[in-house]
């Protein structure tokens, strides 16, 4: 399953709002996103600069760039007045965009579990449950939505030995409970590329570890999961830079976003010649490493052994 890239084709100035379920269902990360990307839009058409659109509703430039990147939620009167200002008075498109915006400032669930989430991993985890595709690399662990309940809280555990039971078995639920991207409608397509080294690091022992494989080769057979072994015999590979996640949504108007987690904090490259790089990697990664089919072999072999 290999995503087909996101064309140059230009995207009607005044798009399909949709308001029903399918978009709100995206949840609140993704509905700022598109909000905001609708704003900019509207700006440049109209030739207004941050710096005239702040002073319109009272803020500065960069509070404009946090909206337009959809960092921050919206004040209903702050959209309207800047709608005003760039000239769209067709209630047919401003009032959509006002419903968007009010349902952007709706708390996502994953904010019931505010006590283990750092605030640099919240707006990634509302990415996720709005995105399309997500396509990762991992050099150390199964990607956290393959993960068994068992192997998460091994690595949890040791990654947090501070941690009481009790926080370890939320961070747990939290991690089980981000797979409901799998149960939508129309479910998350996940191409996922796993550096070898990753099916033979015993995480929580050998049983774990056996039962962690199982569960990769039965996600791997649905037609929305795909899942690839970078093997040590492919020598030097194009992710030598380490884990990349980059994330696509059905938004036409949304770019992709890649995201790079460090250890207290995480990286969002925004330029579009970063993103493309990133996206390049992912590729060659994608052909360096062995099919779908024969990485099902290569992981019942490992349970044969």
């Amino acid at each position: 399953m290999r995503p087909a890239e996101r064309g140059d084709a230009p995207v009607p100035l005044v798009p399909d709002l949709r308001t029903g379920s399918d978009l709100r269902a995206a949840g609140p990360t993704v509905l700022r996103m598109v909000v905001g990307a609708q704003l900019r839009r509207f700006r440049e058409a109209a030739g207004i600069s941050t710096e005239d659109a702040g002073y319109e509703i009272r803020g500065s430039h960069s509070k404009i760039s946090r909206m337009e990147l959809g960092r921050v939620g919206f004040k209903e009167r702050d959209v309207a007045d800047l709608l005003t200002l760039y000239g769209v008075t067709d209630p047919g498109v401003r009032e959509p965009l006002l419903d968007l915006a009010d349902h952007a400032n709706t708390p996502g669930w994953w904010q019931a579990y505010g006590d283990v989430v750092p605030g640099w991993f919240e707006p990634y985890l509302g990415l996720e449950q709005g995105a399309e595709v997500v396509r990762v690399f991992e050099v150390q662990d199964v990607p956290d939505l393959l993960q068994t309940p068992e192997y998460a809280r091994a690595l949890i555990t040791a990654r947090h030995p501070e941690a009481s039971k009790e926080e370890i078995e939320r961070r747990v639920e939290l991690r089980m409970a981000r797979r409901r991207v799998f149960e939508r409608p129309e479910p998350l397509k996940l191409w996922a590329v796993l550096d070898e080294a990753v099916l033979h690091r015993a995480v929580g022992g050998p049983a774990t570890l056996r039962a962690q494989i199982e569960h990769l080769i039965e996600a791997a057979e649905r037609p929305n999961v795909s899942v690839q072994v970078l093997p040590f015999a492919a020598g030097g590979h194009a992710g030598e830079s380490g884990p990349v996640t980059l994330l696509r949504f059905a938004e036409p108007e949304l770019p992709d976003v890649v995201y790079l987690e460090q250890l207290t904090g995480a990286l969002y490259p925004d330029r579009a010649a970063d993103i493309a790089r990133y996206r390049d990697v992912l590729n060659r990664l994608g052909v360096q490493a062995e099919p779908p089919s024969r990485t099902r072999e290569i992981l019942r072999d490992l349970l044969d052994a």
